[in-house]
């Protein structure tokens, strides 16, 4: 119970000072005679003000019990709320800390080539990226059998978190061999878009990408840099990006936060024979 004041006591804190600057709306009452479940209600009423912005990401939301009170329902019923909200992924919950929003997914379309900057102008967000390492070394043997160099042939390596809106999505490590753009680590501003540069100084346009997903556990070293409890639920990504020629220029290795990501794909089935297929 002591616990349960603190927490309280702490969202009430931390909201009077948000709604000094950013005047948020109250939560609207909860209709009891239209039949729809006031669980629901509740979840459909906290959705929209994430949606409108009025929890922002990785800010905290009322706790169980304040939910409840505000609202007049049982803890139970503000709770499944939030637990329906947890496994869409729109919030998540920190042991101890309590529940913040992770903001609506980000879609990641397979069925176009874009650099993460171009993904996520394209749907509005405002793309940052903070430098871990760039540097000019010896490739991984993945990297190197990927990109067709041999051994003794140096990579670009670039490790990058990729931040959408102020918060982290993924890190991304990228490998490009010497050869094809010679000066990368002079010329080129690593906050910025890799792609651009490419394509502006090398004249490099990557028109065509292998890539596969896997899913995994964020490391204990992943997890702080992506704001996230060690073990939770990622995308693993790898990506060979091919030039014009056909050339393979990019061998990237990523982590995104499977609460904030999601993959998205259109499948077709391919016409058949009408008489083969009867057979």
């Amino acid at each position: 119970m002591r616990e349960r004041a603190f927490a309280g006591r702490r969202w009430r804190h931390i909201m009077k000072g948000q709604m000094q600057e950013s005047s948020m709306p109250q939560l609207t009452p909860l209709d009891r005679r239209s039949g729809v479940p006031l669980h629901f209600q509740i979840q459909q009423r906290l959705m929209s003000q994430i949606r409108s912005g009025a929890f922002s990401p990785n800010h905290p939301i009322p706790p169980v019990q304040e939910i409840a009170s505000r609202l007049g329902v049982s803890q139970m019923t503000a709770r499944q709320a939030i637990k329906a909200l947890c496994d869409l992924g729109v919030i998540y919950t920190r042991q101890g800390k309590g529940t913040f929003v992770s903001g609506i997914k980000h879609e990641r379309d397979f069925r176009q080539v874009h650099s993460f900057t171009e993904e996520m102008k394209g749907r509005g967000s405002v793309p940052s990226s903070k430098v871990l390492s760039f540097r000019l070394q010896a490739g991984s043997r993945e990297a190197r059998e990927a990109l067709k160099i041999s051994a003794k042939q140096k990579v670009y390596r670039l490790r990058r978190i990729r931040d959408s809106n102020g918060a982290p999505l993924g890190i991304e490590c990228s490998s490009l061999p010497q050869q094809v753009c010679p000066g990368l680590l002079e010329t080129f501003d690593p906050t910025t878009s890799l792609y651009r540069e490419l394509a502006e100084h090398y004249g490099i346009r990557m028109e065509v990408t292998d890539e596969v997903v896997e899913v995994g556990k964020a490391t204990a070293e992943e997890a702080p840099l992506l704001k996230i409890e060690p073990g939770s639920p990622v995308f693993l990504l790898t990506r060979l990006s091919y030039s014009e020629s056909g050339k393979p220029v990019e061998y990237v290795r990523s982590t995104y936060r499977g609460d904030r990501y999601k993959i998205v794909n259109r499948l077709t089935r391919a016409k058949q024979d009408p008489l083969a297929a009867s057979l």
